[in-house]
């Protein structure tokens, strides 16, 4: 299994010490664990308009700006299936916790073990819980969250799957929507929108977080609309 983790910390010394014990446990599971550093909540949020793919947040709780509660709080509005672990040298927000339903309360200094335990729970949630479009492509098996997909178009008999990087497979589009959920929505025979991702919708186009433009067919703006209303 392929697990992406983002590590939050504004002390890059302990952010690197964190990255070291996941490697470790890693190596350990045979889980190919894929890191991300962020110095801080605000730097995660700008990465995170354009990947929603993070299956682990690793998150310290005070930091300079917002804290990890808060971006935890954002994060939660628009993917219930991420694994939140908060990090920190007190142990006065672990009640928070509970309000983005975080897997795991870590305090300052980290033991070793004790992560191992936590990220082994959080792989077995994932795998349990979180909904995900299974892609076979050769030589191996990709498993996309569906919080992480913007949006998937057709052209010839491929239809390409755009998450945190492309990927193309040879599969009706009509085969793939029965693996999505309510979130996602059909523009005409070509597209389906993740309607997360969507900014912002005209009669003739939509644009979501990431810039990417959407040409909409004839008669599509009104429904678009609707089922993002309908959403809110």
């Amino acid at each position: 299994m392929t697990c992406k983790l983002a590590i939050c910390d504004d002390n890059e010394e302990y952010a690197q010490f964190i990255n070291g014990l996941v490697a470790q446990w890693a190596e350990q599971t045979g889980v190919q664990a894929r890191t991300a550093r962020f110095p801080s909540a605000e730097a995660f949020l700008f990465r995170y308009e354009e990947e929603r793919d993070f299956d682990i947040l690793l998150l310290d709780v005070e930091m300079g700006g917002m804290d990890g509660v808060e971006l935890a709080k954002r994060v939660r509005r628009q993917d219930d299936g991420v694994q939140i672990v908060f990090i920190s040298g007190y142990a006065d927000y672990i009640a928070e916790g509970y309000e983005v339903a975080a897997l795991h309360y870590l305090t300052k200094p980290v033991d070793g073990d004790k992560l191992f335990q936590v990220l082994t729970r959080a792989v077995g949630r994932l795998r349990r819980n979180a909904p995900a479009l299974t892609l076979e492509l050769p030589g191996e098996t990709v498993r996309l969250p569906l919080s992480a997909i913007r949006y998937l178009d057709v052209s010839h008999n491929y239809v390409t799957v755009h998450a945190g990087r492309d990927y193309s497979v040879k599969r009706p589009l009509a085969e793939l929507e029965k693996g999505l959920d309510s979130r996602f929505f059909r523009v005409g025979r070509s597209f389906i929108l993740n309607l997360a991702f969507v900014r912002r919708a005209s009669r003739t186009e939509a644009e979501l977080t990431t810039g990417e433009r959407i040409p909409l067919p004839r008669g599509q703006y009104e429904k678009l609309n609707r089922a993002i209303i309908d959403r809110i």
